[in-house]
C-alpha cells in the first residue's frame, strides 16, 4: 500500500501546490522523487511523533492539507492528545497516514503493534477513519478526501487484500447476501482471509473501508440475523454496536497483549485470525442456529 500512497501522492501533488508532506523518518526514502521535486513541501521531522501533528496543524492553519506519515503506534497512540487538541479541537483540515496496521511488524513485538487505532480515533469528534484493505482503496480514499476540510485518518497495511471492489467514502459493500441468518462483517486488508474461510458457507458477508462515519444503512440491512465481526483491530465492532438491538459478537484480538514473535500470518495464526482459525469460528456460529442466543459469547480466546 506505501508505493501506492507514494504514486498517488506524487500525482495528487502535482496538481495542488497546498500538499505538503511531513515524516517521521519512515518512508523517507520511497518519498525521494517527492523531495527533489517539491523541497519546499517535504520535511522529514524525525522520531518526534507529537511535533509532526503540531507541525501539521500550523500548516493546515496556514491554508496547506499537510499528510503527516510515520508507524501508527507511535504517531496515534503516543500523539493522540496532539491529534484531539491541535487538529480536532481547531477543526484543521489534515490527514494522518500511518504504516504498521496491527502485526505488519511482527517481529519487533508488542511496541510495534498497534491494536486500538481505529478505535479510540473514531472518539475524536468530527474525525474521519478508514481503514483501506487494497492499493485501488488507497488510491480512491486518498484522493476524495486529503482536501476535505477536515482530519482524516488512513491505516495503510503492507499486507492488502486484492478483492477488486466498488470504493465510495462511507459505503461499504455486501460481497454475499443470500438470505442467511448469520452476517459476518470486516474490514481492511483480513478481508482476504475472511473471504477464504467463508466462500462456501451460507452467511452474508458485508466489508467496510470506512470505520467513521460508519455505513449504517447497510447494517441496518442486516439487523434481523447475527452479525458477527471479524477484525484484526478494535473499532469495527464498536461502531457496528453503536447501532441499538443488534445480536453482535466478535472474533479478533484477544485481551491480551500479543507477545509472539513471527510474521504478520504466524500472528494471525495464533489468535485464530487465519483462514482456517475464522472458517472454524464462523461454523461455531452457523451450528448454534439462528434460535440460540447463547452461542453469541464473543470468540478472543488464542487457539
Amino acid at each position: 500500500m506505501r508505493k501506492q500512497f507514494k504514486a498517488t501522492v506524487m500525482d495528487m501533488a502535482a496538481r495542488d501546490d497546498r500538499i505538503v508532506l511531513v515524516f517521521g523518518d519512515i518512508s523517507v526514502y520511497l518519498f525521494n522523487d517527492f523531495r527533489e521535486k517539491h523541497p519546499d513541501r517535504f520535511f522529514n521531522m524525525g522520531i518526534c511523533e507529537n511535533t509532526l501533528v503540531s507541525v501539521a496543524a500550523g500548516l493546515s492553519a496556514q491554508g496547506f492539507f499537510p499528510i503527516v506519515h510515520t508507524i501508527a503506534p507511535f504517531l496515534v497512540e503516543r500523539s493522540y492528545e496532539q491529534i484531539k487538541d491541535d487538529m480536532c479541537y481547531n477543526r484543521f483540515a489534515g490527514n494522518i497516514v500511518t504504516a504498521g496496521a496491527t502485526f505488519d511488524y511482527a517481529w519487533d513485538g508488542a511496541t510495534h503493534h498497534c491494536y486500538s487505532d481505529l478505535a479510540i480515533l473514531r472518539l475524536l469528534p468530527d474525525l474521519e477513519v478508514v481503514q483501506p484493505g487494497s492499493k485501488k482503496e488507497v488510491d480512491v480514499l486518498l484522493r476524495s478526501q486529503y482536501n476535505n476540510r477536515k482530519t482524516t485518518y488512513f491505516r495503510l497495511s503492507d499486507h492488502p487484500h486484492d478483492i477488486d471492489l466498488p470504493v465510495q467514502f462511507g459505503k461499504g459493500v455486501a460481497l454475499k447476501e443470500n438470505g442467511s441468518d448469520l452476517t459476518v462483517m470486516t474490514a481492511g486488508p483480513i478481508l482476504g482471509n475472511v473471504l477464504e474461510a467463508c466462500r462456501d458457507l451460507d452467511v452474508n458477508l458485508v466489508y467496510f473501508h470506512t470505520i467513521k462515519p460508519i455505513d449504517r444503512e447497510l447494517i441496518e440491512k442486516f439487523r434481523h440475523t447475527r452479525i458477527l465481526v471479524v477484525h484484526d483491530a478494535f473499532g469495527l465492532h464498536e461502531a457496528v454496536c453503536e447501532i441499538q438491538n443488534l445480536s453482535v459478537s466478535y472474533h479478533g484480538l484477544p485481551d491480551q497483549f500479543c507477545v509472539w514473535y513471527g510474521r504478520v500470518q504466524d500472528l494471525r495464526r495464533m489468535i485464530r485470525l487465519d483462514p482456517a482459525g475464522i472458517r472454524e469460528c464462523v461454523l461455531e456460529k452457523l451450528a448454534c442456529g439462528s434460535a440460540d442466543r447463547a452461542c453469541l459469547a464473543p470468540s478472543h480466546d488464542p487457539a
